[in-house]
């Protein structure tokens, strides 16, 4: 999906690209405070503005425009960063409380494992990060980008997918209990 357009077009946009490039790059680099990130904004803000070159070259204001165009991909890198950053927070913080498993059951982790494969991803996420992970519905939601409610039904959903392929017998803790087990490394 190329844009057409001719010479003379080119040329003002090559025009412009030389004489904004440096201004942009640094503007990227005072909004988001990453150097390595600036010179990629400004290129992605110029490729942006060249697929759009036809009306960037008709406004009023072609800088502020391009200006405009970098501080929404600036906003959207740091956006982005803070949602990674907070992921990973999950990650690392001390969890309390728990399933505590001194002695597993290998056989029944096995099997839970082979359960676990069987569900479908988003299922099978909410369910370890819940249980494997300890990480609240609140926290899922964040690492998953999806609903507490979603969160909530998915996992509910997982458990009793779990316990029929399990057998009716396995009841709801021991499955939890299994998942929990994995926190540790578990069987592979």
């Amino acid at each position: 999906m190329g844009t057409v357009v001719d010479d003379a077009a080119a040329a003002e946009f090559h025009e412009f690209f030389e004489a904004h490039y440096a201004e942009l790059a640094r503007l990227a680099h005072l909004l988001t405070g990453e150097a390595d990130a600036a010179d990629d904004l400004a290129a992605d803000a110029l490729l942006a503005l060249w697929h759009r070159w036809d009306r960037v070259r008709n406004a009023d204001h072609p800088v502020a425009y391009a200006r405009g165009v970098l501080a929404n991909l600036a906003r959207t890198r740091i956006r982005s960063a803070v949602r990674e950053r907070r992921r990973i927070a999950l990650f690392r913080a001390p969890r309390g409380g728990g399933y505590a498993v001194d002695d597993p059951d290998v056989s029944t982790i096995v099997d839970v494992q082979g359960a676990l494969r069987r569900l479908p991803f988003r299922k099978r996420a909410c369910v370890v990060l819940r249980h494997a992970f300890d990480l609240s519905e609140r926290d899922t939601s964040l690492v998953l980008g999806i609903s507490v409610g979603t969160v909530k039904s998915q996992t509910s959903r997982a458990v009793a997918e779990l316990q029929r392929l399990l057998g009716p017998e396995t009841p709801t803790a021991q499955v939890q209990v299994a998942v929990a087990a994995q926190r540790g490394g578990g069987t592979h």
